[in-house]
């Protein structure tokens, strides 16, 4: 498990718990910057062990998951609502 953490304070958050197909750390690196440097995200994780290499972002409220998901999904990786 790749841990990355970049913090902010916030009060009103949700955490974002989300399916992808970055399944190296490579591949970590090409969206780092952008998780890193987007002003609603408070700190990030992904799971690149797991089956569905999980992506758990606490965001601010004011940001939608699927406007997130549409930004990543820009960037070359599929990204989507990990179901129950």
């Amino acid at each position: 498990m790749i841990n990355f953490f970049y913090q902010n304070n916030t009060l009103h958050t949700k955490l974002l718990i989300l399916k992808t197909d970055i399944k190296t750390s490579e591949k970590v690196k090409i969206i780092e910057p952008f998780l890193n440097n987007h002003s609603r995200i408070i700190k990030w994780s992904i799971d690149i062990e797991d089956i569905d290499n999980v992506l758990k972002i606490e965001v601010n409220y004011n940001l939608e998951e699927e406007d997130l998901i549409t930004q990543i999904k820009k960037i070359g990786f599929y990204c989507d609502t990990l179901a129950d």
